[in-house]
């Protein structure tokens, strides 16, 4: 990058390195699919069932080996979280938290490599744009709501009968016995739970997609500190371990911060169905 202008250098790198690799349909810019959230996407998910399914089909009852007890251990971890959090009963619970926590920390993870390594890698294959963050992405983390959304929907009907799921909408949460008050808190209790019901998928997708986001770009900005210098200028011997140094202590945290970001979407998911599935 020597020999350009700090500055323009500076912006032409971050708008690049923040630009998709997208594939229109049509004119609307509705029907754009990012493509790199989706390929990437699907490898990671790959890469977690290449991993687990055989290890689940390995298992044995003895002494276990140390890649069978790393995955035991976040199962069991996994397991004792839905037996604690989720109060009705459902075979279903387990394995997807274990999916949500495993393939959100995956996708999350992404952030930890190096920013210039696979878009480098794909430029030298002719694929200018690449952003190997899925949860980075809007459309990735909105998705994944929506999911948690109709999952919550799906267990409210399934452990209720359909005229006690909609009975609920319009006396909880201010209750009554008097049949006027009944009538007249019913149009205020269905406001407040369609509040409720749209306020959640819009705050884990918001809550998981904006600190992935901020630490994607913060990567950026740590990387654009010796840009535009060449290696004959002084500035880039006192830059460069600033750099590293930044970038070492960032990843310490930012690891902290993808873990934590997994493991609340996943209690979160937990807990809107063991609602979904109580009776008031």
């Amino acid at each position: 990058m020597a020999g350009i202008a700090p500055q323009e250098s500076m912006t032409e790198y971050i708008n690049h390195h923040l630009h998709h690799l997208q594939w229109k349909v049509g004119s609307g810019a509705f029907w754009t699919i990012n493509i790199d959230t989706v390929i990437v996407t699907l490898v990671l998910l790959g890469l977690f069932l290449a991993v687990f399914i055989p290890v689940a089909r390995r298992a044995t009852s003895g002494v276990p080996g140390k890649f069978q007890a790393l995955v035991e251990s976040i199962l069991m971890f996994v397991d004792d979280l839905v037996r604690e959090t989720f109060h009705g009963s459902s075979k279903f619970i387990g394995p997807l938290s274990l999916t949500i926590f495993v393939l959100t920390f995956l996708m999350n993870f992404m952030d930890i490599l190096p920013v210039d390594l696979l878009p480098s890698a794909a430029a030298s294959l002719g694929v200018h744009h690449l952003r190997v963050v899925p949860t980075a992405d809007l459309n990735t983390t909105l998705g994944m709501s929506l999911g948690v959304f109709l999952l919550v929907q799906y267990f409210g009907l399934r452990h209720k009968s359909l005229g006690l799921f909609f009975k609920e909408m319009v006396t909880v949460p201010f209750q009554t016995d008097q049949p006027v008050l009944k009538v007249l808190l019913a149009l205020p209790n269905l406001l407040l739970r369609v509040i409720e019901e749209a306020v959640r998928p819009v705050s884990l997708s918001l809550r998981l997609f904006g600190n992935m986001y901020a630490g994607e770009l913060i990567y950026i900005l740590i990387a654009v500190l010796t840009l535009g210098m060449g290696w004959s200028h002084g500035m880039t011997y006192i830059m460069g371990p600033a750099q590293f140094l930044a970038d070492f202590v960032w990843t310490l945290f930012h690891l902290l911060i993808i873990t934590l970001q997994a493991f609340i979407f996943m209690m979160l998911t937990i807990v809107y169905l063991s609602m979904a599935a109580e009776q008031h």
